[in-house]
């Protein structure tokens, strides 16, 4: 039988319980921390597997810095370009937000996990900006607090690998 990503996340140590202020500015009394369990190239691996197998695009993207390496992997395993979307401008070097080609293009948005799906959204919206077609938000981990309808406002279908309740009721 193969394991569940919720099932992998949870052996690899991802989720850690305690008093943590989130990215959203939320308080929880848990954290996701799947940027330190995909630095396991198998679970890595895995889940680029997971997205590129679920999802038809010509790009995948995924903003810095959590999400870069989940859109490496997707592009790895689907054989396809990967974007790169910075949090803002660079003062030096090659101007623009994007890294890589996207207009015109069917982008697949990966990210680490969701909350209010505020980085996300942000991504979406450059992705947008540039003449990209957003088909879907995939995520590894969804909180389940709101980032689906908040998508869902936006024209956007968010795609869980996991969900917390998944993660929590192992």
């Amino acid at each position: 039988m193969v394991a569940s990503i919720a099932s992998l996340l949870k052996d690899h140590g991802a989720i850690e319980f305690g008093d943590f202020v989130l990215a959203s500015g939320a308080r929880s009394t848990y954290y996701l921390d799947i940027k330190t369990a995909i630095t396991d190239p198998a679970l890595l691996g895995r889940i680029g597997r997971e997205f590129a197998g679920r999802f038809t695009f010509d790009v995948v993207a995924g903003v810095a810095v959590g999400a870069v390496p989940l859109a490496v992997a997707t592009s790895l395993a689907a054989g396809k370009p990967y974007a790169i979307i910075r949090k803002e401008e660079k003062a030096h070097g090659k101007s623009g937000v994007i890294i890589g080609d996207v207009k015109g293009k069917a982008v697949l948005l990966v990210e680490d996990v969701t909350t209010s799906g505020g980085s996300a959204l942000y991504g979406a919206r450059v992705l947008r900006d540039a003449g990209a077609e957003v088909v879907a938000v995939g995520v590894v981990v969804d909180r389940e607090s709101g980032a689906t309808e908040v998508f869902a406002g936006e024209g956007l279908f968010l795609i869980p690998l996991a969900t917390v309740s998944e993660i929590m009721n192992l």
